[in-house]
This record gives C-alpha cells, structure tokens and sequence, in this order.
C-alpha cells in the first residue's frame, strides 16, 4: 500500500487526498489553518474542471449546486456591448462553500487530518524518503509528498527556488450577497459576462433563483471585481466604501450590487503569479518523490478563472498516474510532470492572450483598447475559451 502526504486543504488539495484515499493508499494531509474551511464567496468552473470533478468520482450532485451561466460578452462601464460572446463552452458557477462540502464528503473515514500544521522544512535527499516537518518539529514522510500549498509554497521554494510568487498586478475582491438581502432585479438583467474600465473589472452571476431551492443550497449573487495595483490593508469595510467609489456611475445593477454587500461578505484575494514558471512538477526521491499541485506550480493571472480547474486537473492527472494499470510510481510521477507542464504553458499562454485585452490598466491605453475591442476580442476570447475547455482526463 502506497502513502502520501498532502500538504495543504484547498480544492486541489482535498481532491488529491480523496481520490488517493478512495484508490487504497494511506494518506495524511496537513492543513495550516485550525479546521478545513472554504473561502466564503463562489467559482467559476469551466468544462474542464467538470471533467476533471468527474473523472474524480465527484461528479454526482453537481447539479444540484451549480448554475450554468448564459452566454454574454464584455461591457464599458455605461453599459454599452464592446462583444457579444459566441455559443461555446460556458462555465458553472458554484458556491465555493457548497464545492468544499462536496469534497469534504470524499474525503472518506480513512483519511489523517491534522489541522493547525506550518510546515517549515523539506527532507529531499537522493536514496531518503521525502518528508516534511512543522514548526513544532514533528514530520511527515511517505512515499509521495503533495504540495497544495499555494503560491507562497514551502515545499516548491525547497524544489525550485528560482520560482518566485511576485505580484500579478492587481487586486481582487468576491462576494455573495445572499438572496435575502440581494437586491431584485428586472427580469431582462444580464448576470453574465464583464464589465471593463479604467483599471477596474466587475462580474456578476447569480447562485441559483430567488425564492427556490435553486441550483445552489447556498444561492444570492456572486460578484467579483478586479483592480489593478497592490491588496489593499484596510479593514474590510473600508475597503467596500473605495470599492463603492471606485465603481460608482457603471451600468445597473453594479452599484445595486456593492450597495447590497456587506463587508462581513467580503473575501479579498491579492492576485500572484509564479515567474518563471518551474521547469518540473516533479522531483524524484526515494521510491517515490515530491510533487507540485495547483497554484504551488503554476499560480497565473486569474484572467480565465482556471485557478480551481487547474488544480482539479492536476489532482484528476495525478490519480490515473498512479492509479490501477497506470506506471510505477517514478514513471507516475514523470508523466504527470510532462502532461501537466505542457497543459499549463498552453493555458498560461492564453492568459497572457486575453490578459492584454481584459487585463486592468491606465486611462491612457483605455481608448486604443476600446477601439481595438470589437474586431479583436471575440477571436481571442473564443480561441481561449476553447483553449481551456479542451481537456480530458487521462486514461
């Protein structure tokens, strides 16, 4: 029986530590925070993260809590159309509270949850064991090692050092403002698609219907706005009157929206990106080895909203790997590397496509864009759109 340790509980995390588990092998995963919790806001996830979710047996019940978008396109702060989008593939909006009951769900009754864990220190010696250790000297070894811990990763700066979180130069902010208190919109109002300014950026979508049980058990409107420079440190109420100034005078229902949202609602996110890129998501050691998941190896712009969809592809990638009629667990882990590194340069490369277009920026280039906008976005949006959906799990 194979073992693994799972460093960190996100999405890709707890995706990675259900399917193993469910596979046979003993795992143990590890979580900095006191108890394994979901950020309070929701996601956006593309057809090849259902994929992903799917071939990871966590397919079941998605419906019930999600909410499939409608196709939109790109709006000027006054409302007025920059790009209708074509009729491709279109994400799934689901709560991320809601996604993280589905995965803790997975987790099974076999899985070691240890919880208020910061692992300080990596063991990566040839012919050793990989293991890690925390702050209060205990450790963990096993035959693989799983870093989901984010872009400020511990166990990838040990691995690839030269791999730096820097700044993706902006700032992000998500809501849901529940259907109690969620304001009522007309009937012809279009929860899809975004809105795009001077260095500003707002989308919107609904959880689900008012008044239902809805495709969400936690329904309301999502939002999320991007701004472009550093996290802002002041309390979160501040920060809601600056978002509420920064947005005023843009096309209904966006100063609806802000008005509606409470501050407790608020989840900031200061948006980070891996440069360069490591050249490995896998490091061999002892009979097994080290490997890098989610945005502990490829943090990118979240222009495409594939934070969450990478991971689960990462997690989906790493379980036919290593699962039944897969390799042996070095060649497991060189496939995966070589799959995954290639997948994600075509997505980065997307992102960095569309980043120049719906990236935030100054006043100045705002106009050039603007008029660039009709001629070249949809191409380059649908190009990404198909891009990123045309994923499927290894067999």
């Amino acid at each position: 029986m194979y073992s693994a340790v799972v460093v960190g509980a996100g999405v890709g995390g707890l995706s990675a530590a259900g399917a193993l588990a469910r596979a046979g092998w003993r795992v143990s995963l590890l979580e900095r925070a006191d108890r394994l919790r979901a950020d309070p806001a929701a996601l956006f996830l593309w057809p090849n993260a259902l994929a992903a979710l799917r071939s990871l047996g966590l397919g079941g019940g998605l419906g019930e809590i999600s909410t499939e978008l409608p196709p939109a396109g790109v709006r000027r702060p006054d409302g007025m159309w920059l790009s209708r989008a074509s009729a491709g593939p279109q994400p799934v909006v689901v709560h991320a509270e809601d996604l993280h009951d589905a995965l803790i769900a997975g987790l099974g009754s076999r899985i070691d949850i240890q919880t208020g864990v910061t692992v300080k220190s990596v063991h990566f010696r040839q012919g050793e064991r990989p293991a890690v250790a925390d702050t209060r000297g205990n450790s963990w070894d096993a035959d693989l090692v799983i870093a989901a811990d984010g872009a400020e990763s511990i166990v990838r700066t040990r691995l690839a050092p030269q791999s730096l979180a820097v700044s993706s130069g902006y700032a992000a902010w998500r809501a849901v403002i529940p259907w109690y208190r969620a304001p009522r919109l007309p009937d012809d109002t279009v929860l899809a698609g975004e809105t795009l300014g001077r260095g500003y950026r707002f989308q919107a979508a609904s959880l689900g219907n008012r008044g239902s049980a809805g495709a969400s058990s936690r329904g309301g409107i999502y939002w999320t706005a991007t701004v472009a420079g550093a996290a802002r440190p002041e309390p979160a109420a501040t920060q809601l009157t600056l978002l509420r100034r920064w947005f005023a005078g843009w096309h209904a229902p966006i100063s609806d929206l802000l008005a509606a949202t409470e501050p407790d609602d608020l989840s900031q996110m200061d948006g980070r990106q891996l440069r360069p890129m490591p050249t490995e998501f896998a490091f061999p050691c002892g009979v097994g080895g080290f490997v890098l998941l989610g945005d502990a190896a490829h943090a990118m712009p979240h222009h495409l909203n594939q934070g969450a969809g990478l991971a689960l592809e990462d997690a989906a990638t790493l379980t036919a790997m290593v699962g039944p009629g897969g390799f042996g667990l070095e060649g497991a882990m060189a496939n995966y590397s070589a799959q995954r590194r290639l997948r994600v340069t075509n997505v980065a490369r997307q992102t960095q496509r569309v980043g120049a277009i719906l990236a935030p920026r100054g006043a100045l280039l705002t106009r050039a864009r603007e008029r660039a906008f009709g001629a070249l976005a949809p191409r380059v949006l649908d190009r990404a759109a198909e891009a990123v959906a045309d994923w499927s799990p290894p067999r």
